[in-house]
């Protein structure tokens, strides 16, 4: 057609329906942690920006993987955050309470992070092997278990009870993907519900047992155990419409609002920025999520569609599970928000399913070429 401009094919390739929201909700987070460092870049806008622009690289590298490779590392990869787990209970570091890091020297790792998006390569690679006629056996069933099974254990131990329901969460939503029968799923709900009483009494540390009871009613240690709450919903509250202004969030900036850069970012976002940052910020994420979810339906074959839905739910896990957390909707569980929250590890985690769903995207594209 006259008139009409080709982009040359690197351009054209790049995932920037992805990259653009990307790039505008990690600013958007380095100008609410600028606010939280009262006013400066250092210690979390400078360093927050740093981490996104290195993993972005990484996960543009992860995006031109073959299919065949991926499938392929899916068991050794594993195999490896398992070991990594097994070294974090025998020499990990310490830190608020958990065992949960192992220093490598130029940078703390937290291998738990790393099975998140693990699982679901590895059981996408499991499914994807596993004839259509066995999805309703035990093999379909007990296998997948197990291998969810096992790094959870490892995770709880630390503990780290977040970490452990975002490896099962992935991990579940892979074998619904798979076509697992609805009864299963029906069954496992129904003796979850009389499981918890007793996972309550004996699988909850005591201070777990204090969050449930705290989200059950924040107002019964207002100065204690509720405060993190109490503070979370007086900050979004006060920040009406429009917010307080940038920089000038009374809750964080004076110390009442705990772990404004980290766990309660949107917090300290909704006090300065109000209902309008808040959907700002929803927008961007939806977006986000709805590429996952079409990198999932647009999939070739069973291996990249379960990968990719898989990664999606991981991201939507954090996203959801953060935002209930912070209004009082879901106990405290220590679950950062994506590309928002101050930290390392979440960042890693994130980009690697975006890298993850990038690469599924890229062999869709080639794939409708051929």
């Amino acid at each position: 057609m006259r008139g009409s401009v080709t982009l040359p094919t690197p351009l054209a390739e790049f995932p920037w329906r992805v990259v653009i929201p990307l790039i505008m909700l990690v600013a958007f987070g380095a100008a609410v942690l600028h606010s939280a460092a009262g006013g400066s870049m250092d210690p979390y806008a400078s360093s927050h920006l740093i981490r996104f622009g290195v993993f972005l690289v990484v996960a543009l590298t992860i995006s031109y993987f073959p299919r065949e490779w991926a499938s392929y590392v899916a068991i050794p990869a594993y195999i490896a955050v398992l070991v990594l787990l097994v070294a974090v209970e025998a020499m990990g570091q310490l830190g608020g309470g958990s065992q949960r890091w192992l220093e490598l020297g130029f940078m703390r790792l937290q291998p738990s992070e790393v099975m998140k998006p693990g699982i679901v390569l590895l059981l996408a690679a499991y499914y994807h092997s596993l004839p259509a006629a066995m999805i309703g056996t035990w093999r379909a069933i007990a296998v997948p278990l197990g291998l969810i099974a096992l790094p959870m254990a490892l995770v709880l131990l630390q503990p780290d009870l977040g970490t452990s329901l975002a490896i099962a969460f992935g991990g579940v939503v892979v074998m619904f993907l798979a076509g697992i029968p609805q009864k299963w799923f029906i069954g496992g709900g129904v003796a979850a519900i009389f499981a918890i009483p007793l996972a309550y009494t004996f699988g909850l540390k005591p201070y777990q047992q204090q969050r449930v009871l705290t989200f059950l009613d924040p107002a019964s240690d207002p100065q204690g155990s509720g405060y993190h709450i109490i503070q979370s919903q007086i900050a979004i509250g006060s920040g009406g419409i429009s917010g307080k202004g940038f920089g000038e969030g009374s809750q964080s900036q004076l110390d009442y609002l705990p772990e404004p850069h980290t766990d309660f970012v949107f917090a300290t976002m909704a006090e300065e920025w109000g209902l309008i940052g808040g959907l700002f910020v929803l927008v961007i994420f939806g977006i986000i999520l709805r590429w996952g979810l079409i990198v999932a339906r647009d999939a070739q074959d069973r291996f990249s569609r379960l990968l990719a839905g898989g990664l999606t739910a991981t991201i939507f896990f954090y996203v959801a599970v953060n935002l209930m957390m912070v209004m009082g909707l879901a106990p405290v569980v220590g679950i950062p928000l994506p590309f928002m929250s101050h930290g390392g590890s979440s960042m890693m985690t994130n980009m690697l399913c975006v890298g993850g769903l990038m690469m599924v995207e890229r062999w869709n594209r080639r794939s409708i070429k051929t």
